[in-house]
């Protein structure tokens, strides 16, 4: 990073909220605990990824988030951000501390109660006691309602007896599991003798202080992945296991002294969707971690693409620099400018979930199901996103970027995975497209369809037209849009919130009325007859609001070099995005084919003009330089 003060506003704005943990990150955080060198064995990477968390716990980054009471530091959101500025190191260190620090650890803080604080937090948050979050099963992954894990209370010994019954209940991808974890959150169906009360989340011993499986627990390791190599996935079975009443983490359900079950949730299907909306977090972490890889994909790419040369225009003349071909920014500038845009909603996104699950943060149910919904196709829009750019980035390497040791090739493979943990994709943009679809206050059940075309609302264009009529910063814009007949002015903002406004209402719209008129009978089907719209639905949703965070985030900046280039930069990103979807824009009426042809002379004019801006944009990223230590652009 330099002292280039139109790089340095940039890199603030983009820093958001939390800038001084941004900046203490880059500051403290050691190149030699945060990347792994390549080649190691499988073991040599587990036991240095293990190594360090130890050290980052040891720095005390292990407290972010968790509760003050209990030794915790800073606020909730703040160890969001703090996994992004991890994303930039080793993502197999990134996903172990988040499974040790957000998975485990956050499941008992934001499921268990005082009881569990005083036990478990202290050892959680100095890594003294290394856990697992245990809930995927070889049967289900994302249908977690349908778990088949059993926790059976026994009065008799006041001790809930854990078991896995089928093969398709062995706990399966858990992280931890394999090597380190001593102790797991456990999630099971809960039976007491009134019967079954649903999933809930268990505190389960599984290895003593040697590291032996104890009795009844049997651990497996899933070996080799394609990414990932420095964390110990493994699984779990268990064989009527028993551990006290007290490990059940009861901030949602408890079982009194007389052996009843005690709610103050009394409807199931809401209590288990409130229990797992309290680990919203990780899907915030998971879209803004695969965010930050792929700005720093970008930073090692373009910074190669800027000394790199090949071919002549003429004899006698020098190579010419790859990224001055046209070709070579488009691969990456568009890419560029979405992961700009893509930050300003993270950024959003994670002040949010501060105000809505933060320490002293008053129940706002509505609140919380909405940010469930946007953070689901947030979440799978970003790391699609990020595995798509990197990518493109290591094809803009060449062979080069086939190398280990320039970082593209482990980066793609560990961000793999983040396209179905913490939620497959497509499953979560339907979960975004169902909150869309229903009053959010309704949001209790999952992809439950028939309930879904039921609640939709009567009303829903005067809801459509009260929920998106964004942010006061782009609607004004908005507002002022040219006509879609006027074929001038493609290069505005203005023009383009206003194609993402239309795009998205009308397809919202036209979904909306398709699904009512499901009835009882036909619901699933005519569901599933319409998935793709669906996740149309979904994703324009999204793009719309990605826009809106960045263009609030652009408007309150001061007027001058830095709010005028980031402008440019985010009309590449919309007329991109315009652009990849002109044959709905050109279908529906918005656009005209000489103003389709006008998109892309545009998208190609504003690489050309933000090619210069290069040095300065990857600045703005806010890579740290000891943390890029590829060879081809030291």
């Amino acid at each position: 990073m330099t002292d280039n003060p139109i790089a340095s506003e940039l890199r603030d704005v983009l820093d958001g909220h939390w800038l001084e943990l941004r900046r203490r990150a880059r500051a403290e955080l050691p190149a030699d605990v945060m990347l792994a060198p390549p080649g190691l064995t499988v073991e040599e990477h587990r036991a240095r990824t293990t190594e360090s968390l130890l050290k980052l716990a040891e720095m005390g980054y292990g407290r972010v988030g968790f509760p003050t009471a209990f030794g915790g530091e800073l606020d909730y959101a703040a160890s969001c951000i703090l996994f992004e500025m991890q994303a930039l190191g080793d993502l197999s260190l990134l996903v172990k501390s988040g499974v040790q620090f957000g998975l485990f650890g956050g499941a008992v803080a934001r499921l268990g109660t005082q009881r569990h604080h005083a036990a478990y937090l202290e050892d959680i948050m100095t890594g003294r006691l290394l856990g697992c979050f245990a809930m995927t099963e070889v049967g289900h992954g994302s249908n977690v309602q349908e778990l088949e894990t059993t926790a059976t209370y026994d009065d008799s010994t006041k001790e809930i007896v854990i078991d896995t019954p089928t093969e398709g209940g062995v706990k399966t991808y858990i992280g931890n599991a394999a090597r380190d974890g001593r102790m797991a959150v456990v999630f099971a169906q809960l039976v007491t003798a009134e019967g079954s009360h649903g999933v809930h989340a268990v505190l389960v011993p599984v290895r003593d202080e040697s590291g032996n499986a104890l009795p009844g627990v049997t651990i497996g390791d899933n070996g080799p992945k394609g990414g990932l190599p420095g964390v110990d996935n493994g699984t779990f079975a268990f064989d009527k296991v028993r551990v006290p009443k007290d490990n059940l983490l009861n901030a949602f359900g408890d079982i009194d002294e007389d052996g009843k079950y005690v709610s103050d949730i009394e409807n199931p299907n809401r209590r288990f969707f409130t229990m797992l909306g309290t680990l919203v977090r990780g899907r915030v972490c998971v879209g803004g971690g695969s965010g930050a890889a792929a700005k720093k994909a970008l930073a090692i790419a373009l910074r190669y693409g800027s000394t790199r040369r090949q071919f002549a225009a003429d004899d006698g003349q020098d190579e010419i620099v790859v990224l001055d071909y046209l070709a070579h920014q488009r691969k990456l500038l568009p890419r560029l400018a979405k992961s700009i845009g893509l930050s300003f909603a993270q950024n959003a996104m994670t002040e949010r979930l501060q105000a809505l699950q933060g320490e002293g943060a008053l129940p706002d149910q509505e609140g919380q199901r909405e940010l469930e919904s946007i953070v689901a196709g947030l979440k799978a829009v970003t790391t699609w996103h990020a595995l798509d750019t990197i990518q493109a980035c290591r094809e803009a390497c060449g062979g080069a970027g086939y190398m280990a040791e320039n970082q593209l090739t482990q980066m793609r493979a560990d961000v793999d995975v983040f396209t179905t943990f913490e939620g497959d994709n497509t499953v979560l943009l339907q979960l975004a497209a169902k909150g869309l679809l229903t009053d959010y206050k309704e949001m209790w059940g999952d992809l439950d369809v028939p309930g879904m075309v039921g609640k939709i609302a009567g009303q829903l264009s005067e809801r459509i037209v009260e929920r998106t009529t964004g942010r006061a910063g782009i609607q004004r814009l908005i507002d002022a849009a040219t006509g879609r007949d006027d074929e001038t002015a493609t290069d505005s903002l203005a023009w383009c919130g206003s194609m993402f406004e239309q795009r998205a209402d009308h397809v919202l719209e036209t979904l909306g009325n398709r699904l009512r008129k499901a009835t009882k009978d036909n619901a699933f089907e005519l569901f599933n007859n319409a998935q793709d719209h669906v996740l149309l639905a979904a994703r324009t949703h999204i793009d719309r609001i990605v826009l809106e965070a960045a263009v609030d985030a652009q408007q309150a900046m001061a007027d001058g070099a830095a709010k005028d280039l980031l402008e440019r930069v985010l009309i590449l990103y919309a007329l991109s995005s315009i652009e990849e979807d002109k044959a709905w824009f050109i279908e529906h009426g918005r656009i005209t084919t000489a103003r389709s042809r006008a998109v892309t002379a545009a998208v190609n004019d504003l690489c050309r003009e933000l090619r210069g801006a290069v040095p300065t944009l990857v600045d703005a990223l806010g890579i740290p330089e000891d943390l890029i230590t590829a060879p081809i652009v030291q």
